[in-house]
């Protein structure tokens, strides 16, 4: 897949503000920063498009980018970060459950998880809302570069192990924001289920 151009569309705080057209879209999901606004502007080739924050829980909305004017790239709020009030954290967690339960055009999420940490206890309860609302996805493990050589493989195999009985998982690819590991094979897995009619 080429992306030639992408746009930031809206941000949505309420599910009554969403698109109302059908583009399929492809959801990023993942833990305050472990680097969604990265990954999102590195597959898009723009530097800009998605405010990546030194301060973690910054994005708190539906983030939604228009991708070669036919799909949306939707940016989920990051979650699990702790100093964030409780009261938002779960305003937050209602507003994801309920977009993914009710959005028909989901075609895949890119559920975006740190290399060097795997998969944390709030990681396997997204993938399990994944799962049970049947939606196609794929793990993105990011900071790969930040991971030696010599353990890179065991620790990408470790993670695969604990993932092996997730019947909508799609695909586990490590991915480098320094070297663009991982770009090809994410745009691919992208483009494969975009292409995908029911």
């Amino acid at each position: 897949m080429r992306i030639h151009s992408a746009e930031f569309l809206q941000s949505v705080a309420d599910l009554a503000q969403l698109p109302a057209d059908l583009k399929p879209e492809v959801v990023f999901l993942g833990k305050s920063n472990v680097g969604k606004s990265t990954l999102i502007n590195r597959l898009a080739g723009k530097s800009d498009l998605a405010r990546s924050s030194k301060r973690p829980g910054k994005t708190r909305l539906l983030n939604f980018y228009v991708i070669n004017s036919e799909a949306y790239f939707v940016d989920l709020p990051g979650y699990g970060y702790a100093k964030v009030p409780e009261h938002m954290r779960a305003g937050w967690g209602k507003l994801i459950e309920a977009y993914l339960r009710r959005r028909k055009q989901i075609r895949l999420a890119l559920q975006v998880i740190d290399l060097r940490h795997g998969a944390t206890e709030l990681d396997k309860m997204m993938m399990g809302w994944l799962e049970y609302y049947r939606i196609p996805y794929s793990v993105v493990l990011t900071k790969a570069d930040k991971v030696a050589r010599s353990k890179l493989d065991r620790q990408i195999q470790a993670i695969k192990d604990q993932l092996d009985k997730n019947p909508f998982l799609q695909e586990v690819i490590p991915f480098s924001a320094m070297t663009n590991m991982g770009k090809k094979e994410i745009l691919s897995c992208i483009e494969a289920r975009l292409a995908f009619t029911d």
